[in-house]
């Protein structure tokens, strides 16, 4: 008698575990993808082990040494107030990485389920939702969010709000258009007429096949809100000094960029290279899984 054959790990694997394998193949054949994902890992293992690196405090002034230039006790020199431009970076990931992944957060599960309710119920309730989202996408995006933080104020909780408040709408528009190709399929109509709730509906059946939008959404929301988080503070609406934050950074030595360029540059750097890293991730995530960027608002 033959010994029964094995089964293989392809065939007694999970769905999920097969398309998390799949997912990790095409991350592991694109360079550019592994790339931006580096980079976000280089800012987040930064961010966690900033005491690691930053050899003085990021607030603390030295009125002994104000700007002076790169050198071995300061390996980027410091600003008019003598604090160390090198601490003052490496902090300042801290604040502007968790603010803008926090918010993205929250604008992508706000945005989505509003979006996935709307296409899952319809009438009215998609009628209103859309015509709301139109409304606030019809508001240039940082006018929208100087709104909200000068009612509001402007502390980290608060730019998170104003960010959602700004950029859920678009979220859910695109979450709407990919339930909308789900919610009719075989296994929904399933689900209805065996008597399932909406709610197991949507989080056993639409949700699974939309999270790709979604997490592609995230990476882009995240890159977007950094680079408007940065705008408010560059323009005085966003960290208060002396918070390290790279936009406050920029506006802070912009005056000295001709003396002291690296106030101005090295914040830029740092913020330009999170930003790349974040739409290389989005850019490589969409086209593994599927989904269509240019469809995202």
């Amino acid at each position: 008698m033959n010994p029964p054959v094995a089964q293989s790990t392809e065939q007694a694997s999970p769905a999920w575990v097969m398309e998390l394998r799949r997912t990790m193949v095409g991350i592991g054949k694109s360079p550019s993808t592994m790339f931006g994902l580096g980079l976000i890992a280089m800012h987040v293992i930064i961010a966690l082990t900033v005491a690691l690196w930053a050899p003085y405090s990021p607030i603390a002034t030295n009125p002994a040494a104000i700007l002076k230039s790169p050198s071995v006790q300061h390996w980027l020199g410091t600003d008019s107030l003598g604090r160390d431009i090198f601490s003052r970076v490496v902090y300042g990931g801290q604040f502007s990485l968790g603010l803008s992944i926090m918010a993205a957060v929250f604008c992508v599960v706000i945005g989505g389920t509003l979006g996935m309710l709307a296409a899952f119920y319809r009438g009215w309730f998609d009628e209103a939702l859309m015509r709301l989202v139109d409304a606030v996408l019809s508001v240039p995006t940082i006018l929208a969010l100087l709104l909200v933080v000068s009612l509001m104020g402007n502390g980290p909780v608060v730019i998170a709000v104003a960010a959602t408040v700004v950029y859920a709408p678009a979220v859910a528009r695109v979450a709407r258009a990919a339930t909308l190709q789900v919610v009719e399929l075989d296994y929904v109509t399933a689900a209805k007429g065996r008597g399932e709730s909406g709610a197991a509906i949507i989080l056993r059946e639409i949700l699974p096949n939309v999270l790709d939008v979604l997490l592609v959404e995230l990476a882009m929301k995240a890159s977007w809100i950094l680079l408007l988080v940065s705008s408010l503070s560059f323009l005085g609406f966003g960290a208060n000094p002396p918070t390290p934050d790279w936009g406050l950074m920029v506006s802070e030595n912009r005056t000295l960029l001709s003396v002291r360029p690296w106030g101005t540059v090295a914040p830029i750097i740092a913020l330009g290279t999170l930003i790349i890293g974040f739409n290389l991730a989005a850019d490589g995530l969409a086209k593994i899984r599927g989904v269509d960027r240019a469809g995202a608002v």
